[in-house]
């Protein structure tokens, strides 16, 4: 598996390019710094996801590539996959939500300002090809998974 959330620090701590920019833009490299700047700024938030988002993709397809023939099923986790036009680039697409209630008490304050701009869950849950709503037990969100995994090795 690889995340894109991971190649974000990835690229944050140790891309001499990246963090270059960030240090011309922001004046830091510090993630927790950068995001109260641009979750208050769009434009800022913008021009942030223009630097990130293509490396981010070339990390991911390299990766893939990189596994192809290797393993059965590869999977990369992607937050911003609809919204960034990525979900052509995969066999499949698996969407797991959960309740907002869920997500506040896992992420606190930062939910609102971070999903405003995100599409619906509906929306997602509606053009994924797999969808599990995780607010049920661990067990549950496994038995999840090993179904997809059954359904996609077929």
């Amino acid at each position: 598996m690889r995340s894109s959330d991971e190649i974000v620090h990835e690229l944050i701590a140790g891309d001499p390019e990246v963090r270059a920019e960030l240090e011309a833009r922001f004046g830091t490299t510090d993630r927790a710094r950068i995001g109260s700047i641009v979750f208050a700024d769009r434009p800022e938030l913008e021009w942030l996801e223009q630097l990130l988002h293509p490396r981010v993709r070339r990390e991911s397809q390299a990766w893939l590539a990189s596994v192809d023939g290797s393993v059965d099923v590869a999977v990369v986790e992607i937050p911003l996959l609809y919204e960034t036009g990525g979900e052509t680039l995969f066999d499949a697409v698996v969407v797991v939500t959960a309740p907002e209630e869920t997500r506040q008490a896992r992420v606190g304050e930062k939910v609102a300002e971070r999903s405003g701009r995100l599409l619906p869950d509906e929306e997602k849950v509606r053009r994924a090809d797999y969808a599990y709503v995780n607010d049920g037990t661990l067990d549950e969100l496994e038995e999840f998974v090993a179904r997809v995994l059954r359904d996609l090795r077929r």
